[in-house]
């Protein structure tokens, strides 16, 4: 069973959450501000489906393990 989890250390998930809030929900790692970038972003949405990913999302907010 695969899970989500928010980054264990507390001061990335501090940060990333700022910038989350300073752009409007759109991941603050990157510049265009698409769909695609909103919050969880298309890419980790994909990589979440994918059963042989384990590891963070591109802003290292979330955390996806295999079991």
């Amino acid at each position: 069973m695969m899970a989500v989890k928010l980054n264990e250390d507390k001061e990335v998930v501090a940060r990333i959450k700022e910038g989350l809030k300073m752009k409007g929900g759109y991941c603050p790692c990157r510049l265009e501000r698409t769909e695609e970038n909103k919050c969880i972003c298309k890419e980790f949405r994909e990589q979440i489906k994918d059963p042989n990913f384990e590891g963070y999302c591109h802003c290292m907010l979330y955390y996806k393990s295999k079991d």
